[in-house]
């Protein structure tokens, strides 16, 4: 292939990502959309202060700019107080050491370490870093003069405060789709889990599929970690954000609660999984269910599953489960785990045991499935 076909190709390559980023909601059109908007801090900030005003530092401006659109408002708006301090802090210094010695490297050698050392400072974060190249800066170039000290400080100004301004006023961001997909993939992740695990059942599982569904649980406990993480990220993307009253409102999300019992819920399946890995195998620790069990098991299963996919379509107030669908799912549940109970006297201790065992963490499962669905959420739901 030569050269320009290839260069044609990796444009269009390109091309057909940017265009697949912007197309519809999603994370990679979240980063495009934000990295537009830094390159465009950064030539508005150039314009202003380097075209318009002429500014003798005006590399400042755009280098501040850049860095300030960030993830959120509110971290626009601290990572911008954290880079004036910085930048103050590394020009004085950096001052300072050359007026003392009047030599470059002397200069370096005496300010960088303290630059540096301030840069650690667990409570300026990335930021830290601005404070030793600040002193590069300053000492490279040999500007540190009262008036350079002044300039830089002001083009620093002006660039933090248009990155923060573009941030913060063209589509600020709001991390409210992340929760969103998390609490929808909970209850369908775990409907398909049980789903399969039916069918597995129903056919006659070994091992191997054990350990499988037992890895699909411990998935779960993992997407409850990134629905927690995400409602942080949420809660700070809704702080000093203009856009709070600009954008447009959709129906209420579930609040916290609804993360603890989905955790519960999570634990259950995983107790569940688990025992029905000492079910299997050739070293199993637990006797293997008899087929009648199994058949009722099965049963218990599908209509679990079909509880979480209630409740899925719940957050969506769509698809084909209404609310008594919901509870005959849960009333068949409970009937086939009655039944299993009524098996337990039909066996041997051994087999008895690893029935009692699944039939307490199924009956625990029922009783958090048949709770009180917990629907409050904080006035934070817009749309994306």
């Amino acid at each position: 292939m030569s050269w320009w076909r290839r260069a044609a190709w990796e444009m269009s390559a390109v091309r057909g990502s940017v265009q697949r980023a912007l197309a519809g909601p999603g994370p990679e059109r979240d980063v495009t959309v934000q990295a537009l908007k830094a390159a465009g801090a950064a030539l508005l900030a150039w314009a202003l202060v380097g075209w318009w005003w002429d500014a003798p530092m005006a590399l400042m401006a755009p280098w501040s700019a850049v860095v300030l659109v960030q993830s959120t408002v509110y971290r626009s708006l601290r990572a911008g107080l954290q880079q004036m301090i910085l930048i103050g802090l590394g020009t004085l210094l950096a001052a300072g050491a050359a007026s003392l010695t009047g030599n470059t490297t002397a200069a370096m050698a005496i300010a960088l370490p303290v630059a540096v050392l301030i840069g650690t400072y667990a409570r300026f974060g990335e930021q830290g870093v601005y404070a030793s190249t600040t002193v590069l800066f300053v000492l490279a170039y040999g500007s540190y003069s009262s008036s350079d000290i002044w300039h830089r400080l002001l083009e620093s100004l002006v660039g933090a405060l248009i990155g923060i301004g573009v941030n913060a006023l063209i589509l600020p961001p709001v991390h409210l789709r992340d929760v969103r997909d998390c609490l929808h993939r909970l209850p369908r992740d775990s409907a398909e889990l049980l789903r399969t695990m039916a069918d597995d059942v129903e056919r006659g599982y070994d091992r191997h599929s054990a350990e499988r569904w037992y890895e699909r649980a411990q998935r779960l406990i993992r997407l409850l970690d990134d629905l927690r993480n995400a409602r942080t990220w949420t809660r700070e993307s809704y702080r000093f954000n203009p856009g709070y009253r600009m954008r447009r409102s959709v129906p209420a999300l579930p609040s916290s609660e609804w993360d603890a019992l989905w955790q519960r819920i999570a634990d259950r399946l995983m107790s569940i999984t688990g025992k029905l890995v000492d079910t299997a195998g050739e070293d199993r620790r637990l006797a293997a269910p008899p087929d009648p069990v199994l058949v009722r098991l099965r049963e218990l299963l599908t209509a679990v599953a079909e509880v979480c996919e209630a409740d899925e379509e719940a957050l969506t107030e769509s698809g084909p489960h209404t609310a008594s669908e919901r509870e005959t799912a849960v009333q068949s549940a409970w009937d086939a785990l009655a039944d299993l109970k009524r098996r337990l006297h039909d066996h041997d201790t051994e087999t008895a045991t690893a029935i009692g065992g699944l039939v307490a963490d199924l009956q625990l499962l029922l009783y958090d499935l048949a709770a009180p669905r917990p629907t409050e959420a904080a006035p934070t739901g817009y749309a994306q």
